[in-house]
């Protein structure tokens, strides 16, 4: 199949078998004589494997792991585990970190007249303005992890 029938079938977008090829996750099975990418039926789980990965978070190094440990049918669940064990406890940190500034947001928010006043306790915490020894927060959690 092209590669417009293997993304319908995947649900996975051309534009990203075009780069899960150039990075080398997912191959085509090979080439038509015009050069255009072909897909079979394995290529074509194999994006659904990637796309159901991306769905979890695993960011584009763990997916390259994950999938090469699905490809090899003689592989122990024990690494497989350890890679969604490091994930899920990174996932437990973001959320945590999270939970942290919308904590302090709901404080924040708690604390503003939200009237024709101009003194805002939100503006005041995020411009970094002295609040008379009472600070509303203590020092802002790490950003948000981000991935591709």
């Amino acid at each position: 199949m092209n590669i417009g029938q293997a993304a319908k079938a995947s649900g996975v977008s051309v534009k990203m078998i075009r780069y899960y090829d150039e990075v080398g996750l997912v191959r085509p099975s090979g080439r038509s004589e015009g050069n255009y990418r072909e897909y079979e039926a394995r290529e074509v789980n194999e994006l659904r494997f990637v796309r159901r990965a991306r769905g979890l978070g695993f960011d584009m190094a763990e997916i390259g792991q994950l999938l090469s440990l699905w490809r090899d049918r003689d592989r122990s669940s024990r690494e497989v585990k350890s890679i969604a064990q490091r994930h899920l406890d990174d996932l437990d940190s973001r959320i945590r970190e999270m939970q942290a500034m919308a904590d302090t947001l709901r404080h924040l928010a708690h604390c503003c007249a939200g009237d024709d006043r101009p003194d805002c306790p939100i503006l005041e915490d995020l411009g970094g303005e002295d609040l008379g020894g009472d600070d509303l927060v203590g020092p802002a959690p790490h950003a948000a992890h981000t991935t591709l």
